[in-house]
């Protein structure tokens, strides 16, 4: 199951704070080269952590297997404050549009073809699960252009918002992402699994067994 968390309460978990925050420097500066990200702690933590982030975690046999976090776009965030170089014209704001930052799979739960795993269609299936009956219906999201020919496989509708440039090792493109029930129908077809991946309350203690 997937939780989604304010950052108060993630906060209010040390075990699972600290796990998300390890899992994202292994991914963004260990794998991806994204070095002004570099801590000496081995935390990647920056200043869109803030109240109203949304932290959305799966849980799979007790450990963090993926995770990724949505921010509003009616205030400053990544894209508008540190990536502006990826968009050209105004970037689309308000609040059915939230940006989805920091997507990442654990080395150990990428079990996928095509780059694509189960934990991976889950927080795909996670931010349209909890945007839908808020209104939000668009995230903006930034990723290697071959994302945008698996967004719209998945009937989301794909708009590039500039040109691809290099972070790291990668390339990368500011895209919007339009969706509705039609693509979460779709996502949970192609995913073979049609409950709601959105849990309530807290995951268990890290380290403990539970159903995924």
């Amino acid at each position: 199951m997937l939780f989604s968390l304010t950052t108060q309460e993630l906060m209010d978990r040390p075990d699972l704070w600290e796990a998300v925050h390890r899992l994202r420097y292994k991914i963004f500066v260990e794998e991806m080269g994204w070095t002004d990200l570099q801590r000496p702690d081995g935390l990647e933590i920056d200043q869109f952590d803030h109240d109203e982030a949304v932290h959305q975690i799966v849980i799979r046999n007790g450990e963090v297997a993926g995770y990724q976090r949505l921010l509003p776009t009616t205030r400053a965030h990544l894209l508008t404050e540190v990536l502006a170089d990826l968009y050209e014209g105004t970037p689309p704001s308000g609040p059915n549009v939230w940006e989805l930052t920091r997507y990442a799979v654990a080395p150990g739960f990428r079990d996928g073809k095509r780059g694509v795993s189960t934990v991976g269609t889950e927080l795909i299936a996670g931010f349209v699960e909890w945007g839908l009956p808020r209104s939000i219906n668009q995230v903006i999201i930034e990723f290697e252009p071959m994302w945008v020919l698996r967004a719209l496989q998945l009937h989301f509708l794909a708009t590039p918002l500039g040109y691809q440039r290099t972070y790291g090792n990668q390339q990368v493109v500011a895209t919007l992402l339009t969706f509705n029930e039609h693509t979460l129908d779709v996502v949970r077809s192609r995913r073979n699994h049609y409950a709601p991946v959105l849990a309530r309350g807290y995951p268990d203690r890290l380290g403990m067994k539970q159903a995924s």
